[in-house]
């Protein structure tokens, strides 16, 4: 399954469509980044990636779609492929899959912590605001299928990275900044979320010969 090629030839294959896309989620970087920034000087350098989830999927997609800049008129079947790309794309669907998913399960398993009841509370915006933003990576991740095979070492990489993820983020306690104890139950539900999103890629996206 992918976004119908029609709408990812009209936003891919076009410079005007295609750059624009690339700088909103640059610039959805750079929102994301704000979020943490705070508690950044506490996590080690090397692991900001890790630590900065959602802004590292937007970037993984920005990177991912900065690559069909050369193939830009001619078909988005004909964009390169290789074995680096491979990875690339694989990662980053895993990646924009696992913390949309992610973002939603957090924010409603705790959703008392952050919001009042929905009518009464004004900021309820504030909330719809963040969970469609984070479910429309879900969208943004099934346009790489139209241009980006994966292979079984992709798959398995981007698996362990996650997992990697999951146990910086549980075990080590370097989750994103939540106003509740995380428990047992946000890390099982993590861990299945890369399951899925995993086994999404590895359905949505074909083999790269």
């Amino acid at each position: 399954m992918a976004v119908p090629e029609r709408y990812a030839r009209y936003y891919l294959e076009n410079a005007p469509s295609l750059v624009v896309l690339i700088i909103l989620n640059l610039a959805l970087v750079l929102v994301g980044v704000n979020f943490y920034v705070e508690t950044m000087p506490g996590v080690p350098l090397f692991l900001w990636p890790l630590y900065a989830d959602s802004p590292t999927a937007v970037a993984l997609f920005a990177a991912s779609l900065f690559t069909l800049l050369p193939n830009l008129g001619k078909r988005l079947s004909d964009s390169p492929q290789n074995l680096p790309l491979a990875y690339l794309n694989t990662i980053a669907f895993v990646w924009l899959v696992q913390f949309g998913l992610w973002t939603f399960t957090a924010l409603n398993l705790g959703f008392s912590h952050y919001y009042a009841p929905p009518w009464t509370n004004p900021g309820i915006l504030d909330y719809w605001g963040i969970i469609i933003a984070h479910l429309a990576f879900i969208p943004e991740a099934y346009l790489i299928p139209n241009y980006g095979k994966t292979t079984r070492g992709a798959l398995v990489a981007a698996f362990v990275l996650m997992m990697a993820n999951n146990v910086f983020d549980y075990v080590f306690g370097y989750h994103p900044p939540l106003r509740y104890k995380v428990g047992i139950v946000l890390p099982i539900l993590s861990v299945g979320i890369t399951f899925l999103s995993v086994f999404a890629a590895s359905h949505a996206m074909d083999r790269l010969e």
